[in-house]
């Protein structure tokens, strides 16, 4: 069999698993709420509880400051979807039905993940008009604010594949959520999403200046205006080029979790 009918059945039997998780919106809009809520309560938890106890320095506002972390921070909480959903599957004997149909072995990783941009851009959309109404704006040009936005949701494919990697490995649906948390909570809480870079101890300043989100963080917030010019950027190359290093995170991300997730899907289905 040549690779262009393998490719184009992959392509078509990911579709239709991207189709049946959209679908299950519809049947199950709760859960869909619940993932939008989370991320404006952060927003209204820490421009009106926490923020008035954090100064990021120069003349831009603490909410400007705030709102590209929460957005960081919803994408790869959004993430842990792609691990409940693959757990829930397999759970459920759902992933065993797919094995025992004709189709792309990799399909329903590459459908669960790329369904799953779908709720990041709905988060997205939410957060930025929460982020507004809370007095952020965008500073930048509107192609530059269209980058960000871009960026946000090409790192949230690649920690949906670590995700997709976390759910296959689990043993229940009920072990997800705290496997996900010990991945996620150094990446988001040990950032530049809520706090200065500087105020952080000697100790963890280095893992902050390499942490990947804070890049993403530093990348968007750049890209959005909400930057003082006159605060000079930490010296530090990740922090220099946030973009480009996010991107090779991204990169990174995908050349390690793809593999391992469909060697760990294959070999559930021996």
């Amino acid at each position: 069999m040549s690779s262009t009918p393998t490719l184009m059945r992959t392509f078509t039997d990911s579709g239709v698993i991207a189709k049946r998780n959209l679908i299950k919106i519809k049947r199950v809009p709760e859960i869909l709420v619940f993932v939008l809520i989370s991320p404006i309560m952060f927003v209204l938890l820490f421009a009106y509880v926490f923020g008035g106890a954090i100064d990021p320095g120069g003349d831009v506002p603490y909410r400007e400051f705030l709102i590209a972390g929460i957005f960081a921070q919803t994408v790869v909480f959004g993430a842990t979807f792609t691990g409940v959903g693959l757990a829930e599957d397999m759970q459920k004997g759902i992933i065993d039905r797919f094995r025992s149909l004709p189709m792309s072995r990799s399909a329903v990783l590459i459908g669960r993940t790329v369904s799953d941009i779908a709720y990041n851009v709905l988060s997205i959309f939410i957060m930025a008009l929460t982020g507004l109404i809370v007095g952020w704006r965008i500073r930048g040009s509107i192609l530059d604010a269209l980058t960000a936005f871009l960026l946000l949701l090409i790192f949230a494919y690649a920690v949906s594949w670590i995700m997709a990697f976390v759910g296959l490995i689990v043993p229940s649906v009920d072990v997800i959520n705290n496997a996900s948390f010990v991945v996620i909570m150094p990446l988001t809480f040990i950032s530049n999403a809520f706090v200065p870079l500087e105020s952080f101890p000697p100790v963890l300043r280095t893992f902050v200046e390499w942490n990947p989100v804070s890049a993403v963080t530093q990348a968007v917030r750049e890209l959005f205006g909400n930057v003082d010019p006159n605060v000079p950027v930490p010296d530090v190359w990740s922090m220099q080029n946030p973009i480009l290093y996010s991107l090779i995170c991204v990169a990174v991300i995908l050349a390690i979790f793809v593999p391992l997730s469909v060697s760990r899907y294959k070999a559930t289905s021996k």
